[in-house]
C-alpha cells in the first residue's frame, strides 16, 4: 500500500485521541458527528491505521431485529463504517474514494458484541485516473465465528484541483 510518509489524518487523530479519557468513544462521535447515519450503531473504534480498521458494536436491543438477533442492515452498516474509515485513512493525499456497491453474505445468526475488521484486498495508490480497490470487512461474534463478510467496491480518483 502506498501512503504518504506522515501519519494519516483519521490514524494520527485516533492515535491522539486514544491517549484521553474516553477518547475512543469520543472519536466515534466526531466520526458519527461527520456522517451522522452510523451514530445508529453506536460504534467503538478499536484500531484504525492504514490498512486496517477494527469497528465493534454492543449488542443492544436498537441494533435487534424481530427475532432478537444482530439486524442484517446493522452488519451492512458497520461493514461500511469500517471499510470507510479504513479507506480514509490509507489513501494518499491528493485522492479521494467512494463506495460503489457491497456484496454481502450472512453466514450466522448474529448475536452478541460484533467485531468488524475492514482490510483493502489491493494497494491504494497515487493514479492518474481513478480504478476500484475492493475492501474485505469481516465480522465475527464473541466466540471469534464469523457471521458476516462483505466486500465494498471503493472508487477511489485524484481529487480536483482547485485553481
Amino acid at each position: 500500500m502506498t501512503v504518504d510518509n506522515e501519519r494519516s489524518r483519521p490514524a494520527g487523530t485516533f492515535a491522539r485521541m486514544t491517549r484521553w479519557p474516553l477518547g475512543r468513544w469520543l472519536f466515534a462521535r466526531v466520526v458519527c458527528w461527520r456522517a451522522p447515519y452510523f451514530g445508529t450503531i453506536a460504534p467503538r473504534f478499536e484500531v484504525v491505521e492504514p490498512g486496517r480498521c477494527e469497528v465493534t458494536i454492543r449488542d443492544r436491543r436498537r441494533v435487534h431485529n424481530h427475532i432478537g438477533t444482530v439486524h442484517a442492515i446493522a452488519l451492512c452498516n458497520l461493514a461500511e463504517l469500517a471499510g470507510g474509515v479504513m479507506m480514509e485513512a490509507g489513501t494518499p493525499r491528493g485522492m479521494r474514494w467512494i463506495p460503489r456497491g457491497m456484496a454481502v453474505e450472512y453466514l450466522k445468526k448474529a448475536a452478541g458484541t460484533m467485531r468488524a475488521v475492514a482490510t483493502p484486498a489491493a494497494a491504494i495508490e497515487v493514479r492518474d485516473a481513478g480504478y476500484e480497490v475492493p475492501v474485505d470487512v469481516e465480522v465475527r461474534d464473541p466466540q471469534d465465528t464469523a457471521v458476516f463478510r462483505a466486500r465494498i467496491a471503493m472508487w477511489v480518483s485524484p481529487r480536483p484541483r482547485r485553481d
